[in-house]
């Protein structure tokens, strides 16, 4: 039986444009340890799809080669709960085609928001995103690399979330531990 997902919500790692720490525009290097801790968090709460992309053929190698081992490999057999995790990771080149993509899927263009680390003037909040999920709207969740998702990619959002914020002023999270904590904000449990 082939996973579906059980929510409206995507997300896609973004590799290609992010900026670096002098906000210079790059491509970031894909890592194991994002794809399958994100896969593995992604599935566990119900994610529908969980999109890589990167424009480097080298990179795509890599994580092609990583999917192989794991969908269908020794990794398979050796770990059958990863495999289902990373059963919903698709790789594309750009975050076009994830849209386009999502847009063949549910017949409409997904909500796109991205996350930052830093506060955005076209925030949405957590609630008024659950809200949309819970009416089954599409919404694909661009999380960056390196230090972040591009200006353009930010400006043309419809909406970012509030940054994650601690009990000091350093802020510098994992993308997979932001992830995390994002959805466990939007798809966790409500009890109190």
């Amino acid at each position: 039986m082939t996973y579906r997902g059980v929510t409206s919500l995507n997300i896609a790692l973004i590799h290609h444009p992010v900026v670096n720490k002098r906000a210079e525009i790059i491509g970031s290097a894909v890592t194991n340890l994002d794809l399958h801790d994100i896969a593995r968090m992604a599935r566990t709460f119900g994610v529908a799809n969980y999109y890589i992309t990167t424009p480097y053929k080298d990179q795509q190698h890599l994580v092609e080669e990583l999917l192989t081992h794991w969908r269908t490999g020794h990794g398979a057999t050796y770990n059958p709960a990863r495999k289902e995790a990373l059963s919903i990771v698709s790789l594309l080149d750009s975050i076009d085609e994830v849209i386009e993509q999502l847009t063949r899927q549910y017949g409409r263009k997904p909500l796109v928001i991205t996350t930052s680390a830093h506060k955005q003037n076209n925030l949405i909040s957590y609630g008024e995103l659950r809200g949309k999920i819970d009416k089954k709207e599409p919404v694909v969740l661009l999380l960056g690399t390196a230090h972040g998702l591009s200006p353009e990619i930010m400006q043309n959002a419809d909406g970012t979330l509030p940054p994650i914020t601690g009990t000091t002023d350093y802020n510098h999270l994992s993308v997979r531990s932001a992830a995390s904590i994002i959805i466990d904000r939007l798809l966790g449990s409500r009890e109190k």
